[in-house]
């Protein structure tokens, strides 16, 4: 979901990268504490604004730039932000595709577009639009967590390179300044691109024989998204009414990060068998997607579906032995199933990353079983 809305996880085709001569002198840009190619590669990001008041856009080619679906919704004009902070118009273009993505068309300035790659080895750099300074800023480098899942046509790139609000739709780089994916989401120190290689599809399903599809993927996303934040407004006591068109919204948007924060707000209202379904969709659409996993594990504990959330526990601690919230639930699950190796994981791990709960822990499985 947006970063600047809400706070919450490669196979690409090589292209040619377009550099074309500036008309005009490039826009002096803040100093940059990264390599030079990611540093010269902000002149390829811009700042936008649209149904998400706040996001960035990638340049791919001239005349056109990639965000997400989420920053637009169903509005089909955008407002750019240019390097001299001036301000333009530009035209969403009608796409069916189902990943969060869309293009928009727009009479740019001179300058580049960044080169895809699926190269992903060694740091990773986002750039995207700082919400104080709005303008382009690249922050602090991270690594590759997860590869999207091989046969997922909509699965994600994992990663630990910072995002903050206004990041949405901007772009992830590698060290050589080329695109290997464009900002979708994060949080707890974990972060979402959407693959550059998705870009190609996207560019096959995007026109105007596209444009009843775009609408009603575009409405869902606006209208879950907009009764979500009205859900949260109203806290516990939700009418049903509204729980409804939350359901039916959110799961008609085919967005994974409305589908995970409906899977939240429902487990929080407490119709969790509701909520794993959309939990389960979510990593229907990415089974590398660790929050909606996480999510997931958490309300199959409230449900008391010990037996469904072992493996998705298992693969938890496999893939972030350091996160702190799986090592109760992994405890809990080896003493409730009397699996002491799934114990024996768990507490290896609290020694190493938790030591201070040591001591707990082991109280917790003397404890008669509940």
């Amino acid at each position: 979901m947006s970063l600047s809305r809400f706070s919450g996880v490669i196979t690409a085709l090589t292209l040619a990268t377009i550099w074309l001569a500036a008309s005009s002198p490039v826009q002096a840009l803040a100093p940059c504490d990264a390599p030079q190619p990611v540093c010269e590669a902000r002149n390829a990001v811009f700042g936008i604004s649209a149904f998400d008041p706040v996001g960035s856009a990638v340049r791919i080619a001239p005349g056109m730039l990639v965000t997400n679906r989420h920053i637009v919704a169903d509005q089909t004009k955008v407002e750019i932000v240019l390097p001299d902070k001036s301000k333009i118009e530009g035209e969403v273009v009608p796409t069916s595709f189902l990943g969060d993505l869309v293009m928009v068309r727009a009479k740019l300035p001179d300058g580049p577009a960044l080169k895809f790659s699926r190269d992903v080895e060694g740091d990773l750099f986002s750039l995207g639009q700082d919400l104080s300074a709005r303008e382009i800023k690249v922050y602090p480098k991270g690594k590759l967590l997860l590869a999207p899942f091989k046969g997922k046509p909509y699965a994600r790139l994992h990663h630990t390179a910072y995002n903050q609000p206004g990041n949405s739709g901007g772009a992830l780089v590698n060290a050589k300044g080329e695109l290997v994916g464009v900002t979708a989401s994060g949080g707890a120190g974990r972060f979402e691109a959407v693959p550059s290689s998705q870009i190609v599809a996207l560019k096959d399903l995007s026109g105007s024989a596209h444009e009843a599809k775009s609408k009603s993927l575009g409405k869902n996303v606006r209208e879950c998204t907009l009764m979500l934040e009205k859900a949260r407004r109203l806290g516990d006591k939700l009418p049903e009414k509204i729980a409804g068109v939350v359901k039916s919204s959110c799961a008609a948007s085919e967005n994974r990060q409305l589908f995970d924060l409906t899977g939240q707000l429902l487990g929080r209202q407490r119709q969790l068998d509701e909520a794993v379904k959309f939990f389960e969709r979510s990593l229907e659409k990415d089974p590398n997607a660790i929050n909606s996993r996480l999510g997931l594990v958490i309300t199959l504990r409230f449900a008391k579906r010990l037996d469904e959330a072992k493996p998705h526990v298992r693969w938890l601690l496999n893939t972030i032995p350091e996160e702190r919230s799986i090592h109760p639930i992994a405890l809990q699950l080896g003493k409730v199933s009397k699996d002491q190796a799934l114990i024996d994981e768990a507490l290896g791990l609290i020694k190493k990353h938790a030591p201070n709960q040591l001591e707990a822990a082991k109280k917790f499985l003397k404890s008669p079983v509940r």
